[in-house]
This record gives C-alpha cells, structure tokens and sequence, in this order.
C-alpha cells in the first residue's frame, strides 16, 4: 500500500524513479538539482500531469539534459521565495519607492504565503509552499473562500483584503511573464464592496465649513504647536505626508517668504523622504497673506531651539520629521471638546477643503491644482456634500420653475388648458 506524506504543499509518496514523486489524486512531482556550464546549481521542479512514473522520467532526464546545454528555463521557485524575490526587484528598480509602500507589500505578502489565523475563525492556509509556475485559478478560489468568512465576521473589511488581491495579481502577471505560463488571477474577482463604507453620512470624517473656525480655535489654544499645520492642511488640502517634508529654509527651501508660495515636491512616510509626491507631480501653491501670517507665526512663536536648528517647516521636538500619526490625539482631543458625535481624523483636513472650496465657489480645476487631485473623480471621492448645500442648489434650480401664484409652468399651462375646455363645453351647453 503506498504511503502519501505532504512534502513542498503536496500528498506524495516516492517512485522507483529518483526524483519522480507520485502525487495522490493523479499525477507526478519531477525534482532534481543539476549543474548548468557555468557550474551553477539549477534546481528543477515541476507538477506534470503524466499517465505513467517513466513518462515523468523521461521528462525529467530531457530538462536535466537541457539545463547542463545552458539552453533551460528559468529555475523554478516556490511561491513564497518568487513573491519575496519579486518585491527585492520592485525595491531595486524604484518601482515601489515610498516606506509606506514597501510595508504595505511586507504585509500583504506575510498573508498572502504564510496564510491568516484570527481567533474565532477557520484558519486560512497560505500559497507560500506551491510552486509559483504551477498555481492555478482553483487554488486562489479556494484561499478566497477561506477569507469570504473573515470579511462575513468584520475581522478584515473587503477593501483591505481587494488591496492583497491586487498585488497578487502584480506577482501573478510576473510568475506568467517569467514562466510563459498563463496567469493564474485571470477571471479572479476582487471582493464586492458595495456595501462597505468607509465614509458614512453619519461619520463623513470631515467638518462642516461653518464648524472650521470652531475647531482651528479650539486647536489654536489647545494644541498651538500644530496650528498652522493643521490650517495650512485645512487652507490647501494638502496630505499630512506632504505638509511634513515641508523646509522653510536651506538650500532648497520649499517655503518662498517672498513670493508667498509653497513648493509641493516630496513626501515623507514612515520616517523616509521620497524625491517626489505621492502622485508623482510636483506644482506649486501660492498662499494668501493670511496663511502666511499663520506661518510666520508658527516659525517665530512656536519653534524650540532643537526645532529652530532644523530647516523643516513642521519639525517634531528634535528637528526630525513628525510621525504621521503625530496629529491624531489633537484632533480626538479637539473634536472631543466640540462633542462632534463621530470621530475625525488628520484626512479630514483634505477632506474639509473641498467643501470649503465649493462653499467658497472655488471652480473645481483650481480646487485640483491645490490640492493636487489628478482626476475630477478623486476629487468628489473626497467631497462631503452637506445638507444646506443640498437644499440651497435645488432653491436655486426650482426658481426656473416658479410662476407667479407658486406653479410650475407646466403645471400653469395644464391648469389654463382644463380652464379652457370647462369654458368650451358650458358654451355649448348654453
């Protein structure tokens, strides 16, 4: 009786072939390690759907001749070591150049090949020990159904596990551009999110334009060390990542005092600066005198002598730059002492400004260039359209269609013509 036991993610038991694997539920394992001319050693694996052990021999013996000619394929890997291998390369070219990028991929990619356990729920096996070239749809299939009940369970919501997908389909697109194989996250949906929120309209993580100066008050007092970064915040919608690179002076300062402007060049996340924004493009902003004031303020006022030493504009207390989530207990704080009835967070800043600029009856292409929104769509992904704005754009429209005695024209025109036909008929009655 043959004796199956789970070696490289697979139910197995030896042939009398070396390196032939006959693997339970049908089909054939073909591993070996042979030298290239350059005296390299080529390990080969591969899953082969072969009727017969000699079938997957004579396979075997084909690529080992092929490997020792120099004219074999690349060497294959498992899942784990190609997607750890592919990040190493994206680090190398620049493809991936921020810290909060990187760490985004190092988690995905510790889900994606190790798996997940949360408590309370089924365990989720990993595709880390399959062979990247082999992965077909089903497999993924099925390390989607064992996440199904985590997003069921609000463990993870659906947008956060999308975001693994999608970088399992960049690692995907590599294995079949590497392999020549197809690509296994072909027909592969994201999880629907149609009835995921991350903005409510109870808690649309954004202030009402009217509620602003209450809050920079309450902030001014409370909390004046980031004042003016949180007006300039709110005065631009720039993102905490770019406010924080910010330098007021040295040899590339990005404050120019005489000119009023801002130069929107780089970002920073967790602790590294990157040679340009978030987007890619860098433009510049020319403030008004009041948010100037705010500035000159802050620089005169509120900078200690560890902090006056940098030339950052925002520095934290020893002139480095400050943790991205150095503005999220002023804002508790501050929100706590409006009793806002939901929580708000520093996206709000970017949040609030478009309705402030809307509020202010800012055209949207300049509403963009400040805030450096590349499409109209991101633009309203960030808009709160409020209930007065609601109520005071249909106003505005319904006076088009009111006539004198409060009826719509056409319902004026309705009213005259049964008017009319009543008159007609007592006319000929009489």
């Amino acid at each position: 009786m043959k004796k199956y036991s789970k070696q490289w993610g697979y139910m197995v038991c030896p042939t009398r072939y070396p390196g032939i694997h006959e693997m339970q539920g049908g089909g054939f394992i073909a591993r070996a390690r042979v030298k290239d001319p350059a005296g390299r050693q080529v390990p080969i694996f591969r899953v082969l759907e072969c009727k017969t052990p000699k079938h997957a021999r004579d396979w075997l013996n084909a690529e080992k001749d092929n490997v020792r000619k120099g004219s074999h394929g690349p060497p294959q890997k498992l899942f784990s070591v190609f997607a750890a291998d592919l990040l190493d390369r994206k680090l190398a070219r620049r493809e991936i150049k921020s810290a909060s990028g990187e760490l985004t991929w190092r988690c995905t990619l510790d889900h994606l090949i190790a798996g997940i356990e949360r408590k309370g729920f089924k365990p989720v096996r990993g595709l880390g020990d399959l062979v990247a070239s082999e992965i077909r749809p089903f497999q993924i299939e099925t390390f989607k159904d064992g996440l199904a009940p985590l997003i069921a369970g609000k463990a993870y919501s659906p947008i956060t596990i999308n975001g693994w997908l999608k970088i399992l389909k960049v690692i995907s697109k590599a294995i079949a551009r590497d392999y020549d194989t197809k690509n296994f996250m072909d027909g592969v949906e994201l999880f629907d999110t149609s009835e995921h929120s991350t903005y409510t309209e109870e808690a649309p993580n954004s202030l009402p334009p009217e509620r602003v100066p209450e809050f920079l008050g309450l902030l001014r007092r409370r909390w004046p060390q980031h004042y003016a970064m949180v007006y300039v915040g709110f005065v631009t919608g720039l993102r905490p990542s770019h406010l924080r690179p910010l330098r007021r002076r040295g040899t590339k300062p990005d404050v120019l005092w005489d000119q009023a402007r801002l130069l929107i060049r780089k970002s920073e996340t967790v602790g590294r600066e990157m040679a340009t924004t978030k987007t890619g493009i860098r433009y510049s902003i020319h403030l008004p005198p009041e948010a100037m004031d705010v500035l000159k303020w802050h620089v005169e006022t509120q900078l200690t002598e560890e902090q006056e030493a940098s030339d950052l504009l925002f520095p934290n207390e020893k002139g480095g730059f400050r943790a991205g989530t150095a503005l999220q207990k002023p804002f508790k704080d501050v929100t706590a002492c409006m009793k806002l009835n939901y929580p708000l967070t520093p996206r709000a800043m970017r949040r609030t400004f478009q309705d402030l600029a809307r509020a202010a009856e800012v055209a949207d292409i300049v509403t963009r260039s400040v805030s450096g929104h590349a499409t109209a769509e991101m633009q309203r992904h960030y808009s709160t359209v409020n209930p007065a704005e609601q109520r005071e754009g249909l106003t505005r429209v319904s006076k088009f269609l009111v006539i004198e005695g409060g009826l719509s024209q056409q319902v004026a025109r309705e009213v005259a013509s049964d008017e009319a036909e009543v008159a007609r008929i007592g006319r000929e009655k009489a």
